[in-house]
């Protein structure tokens, strides 16, 4: 193994010879550099730290923009589109104070690869998976904590200081948006980069031919160099961690306790009976009806989360949400142009509300969250008729 200089490695493994360019994902010094080293070297394959996602929004341009929405929700990518609007607000930030393209680049390694006829590998894990992986390790307050830096991250105006510029040279996006977050809590050091060191370095020890040219975050080439000397198993590191059973108990534990309660009191004093089924519809839809109006939701979508949400709040499998969410998508259908606007948009409150995509996504958590105060609320209430008719 040998360094030419702190960005290119040259390693000599089991008959090929492998280049590493450790490269900074906000630099334009670092495309120019991709571009000479793919050139002069003519590799067989150019491996990117990149996934399928990734790729397509970089070399198909504003195609995901055409993707209806009810398939981002149905698809259940709803989170993946808010840290998707997290990271571009800020590279956008980036791009502006410091007029520099993040991902330069990646776009350069896969431009060279087409110009030489080298074969494109694109080795990072689906970035899905790693936001699996990193949401079954945090618990309910890192969950909590996650979404809060996400939604600080999108509507935050501070200016980025050189200091700050110089340190996000050294990872990648996901890893600049998360930094702060991995500091609360350093077992996601883990999945964030241990594992994707070690995917990383299987795709390329797998990638086809005797030279191989790995365009790198400069983060990942230290791990990526102790890894390639072992053998690693791709179907472990994307296998999704299964879901704690914990929840999803307490999710039936509480409508049968509920529907319980109701029962019994109903048997005992029908008139006390009718006032928890009452107090159980009030106050379970109209708060999730207040979270669609805050949302600015249309009014279908709003009578679609009063409705829903007694119904939904029964029922662990479904979230009135995404009910009203549906409703909203299909009665205000977002066009291509909202979604071109989103980068734009996500900058001001004014604008979230405004945009036709992200008001859904506001419907969506605002309902869901108003469902979920209902049922505390009317659960109260429940018990209190209940214990005032023993």
């Amino acid at each position: 193994m040998t360094n030419e200089n702190e960005q290119i490695t040259r390693i000599e493994l089991n008959g090929k010879e492998i280049i590493l360019i450790g490269t900074a994902h906000v630099s334009k010094q670092s495309a120019e550099l991709v571009k000479k080293i793919i050139e002069n070297e003519q590799p067989d394959t150019v491996c990117i730290e990149l996934d399928k996602q990734r790729y397509d929004s970089i070399v198909e341009g504003n195609k995901w923009k055409d993707t209806d929405i009810f398939q981002i929700i149905k698809e259940k990518k709803a989170s993946l589109l808010l840290m998707n609007l997290a990271i571009s607000s800020f590279q956008k930030r980036m791009a502006a104070q410091f007029d520099i393209k993040p991902g330069q680049e990646m776009i350069q390694g896969i431009e060279s690869a087409n110009e030489i006829g080298a074969e494109l590998v694109l080795a990072d894990r689906n970035i899905q998976i790693t936001f699996s992986r990193i949401w079954g390790n945090i618990g309910m307050k890192g969950k909590m904590m996650l979404l809060t830096q996400v939604l600080a991250g999108v509507f935050s105006k501070e200016s980025i200081t050189e200091e700050e510029l110089e340190k996000m040279k050294t990872q990648d996006a996901i890893d600049s948006v998360l930094s702060e977050f991995t500091e609360s809590f350093p077992k996601l050091k883990t999945p964030l980069i241990d594992e994707r060191d070690q995917y990383l370095a299987e795709k390329i020890k797998r990638a086809p031919g005797e030279k191989i040219v790995a365009v790198l975050g400069a983060a990942h080439v230290p791990g990526i160099k102790q890894e390639l000397h072992k053998d690693h198993n791709l179907q472990t590191l994307t296998k999704v961690p299964p879901k704690s059973k914990a929840p999803k108990v307490i999710g039936w534990v509480i409508p049968f306790a509920i529907i319980g309660l109701i029962a019994y009191t109903f048997v005992t004093n029908p008139m006390a009976g009718w006032q928890q089924i009452m107090s159980w519809l009030l106050w379970n839809g109209g708060f999730s009806a207040l979270g669609a109006i805050i949302a600015l939701g249309h009014p279908l979508a709003i009578l679609t989360a009063f409705i829903a949400a007694p119904i939904t709040s029964l029922n662990p499998l479904m979230a009135a949400g995404w009910f009203a969410g549906f409703v909203q998508a299909l009665v205000k259908k977002p066009h291509v142009s909202d979604f071109e606007a989103l980068a734009d948009d996500v900058h001001t409150l004014k604008g979230f509300w405004s945009n036709k995509v992200t008001r859904i996504l506001l419907i969506i958590i605002l309902a869901n969250l108003g469902s979920s105060i209902g049922t505390i609320v009317a659960g109260t209430d429940i018990l209190r008729v209940f214990f005032n008719n023993l």
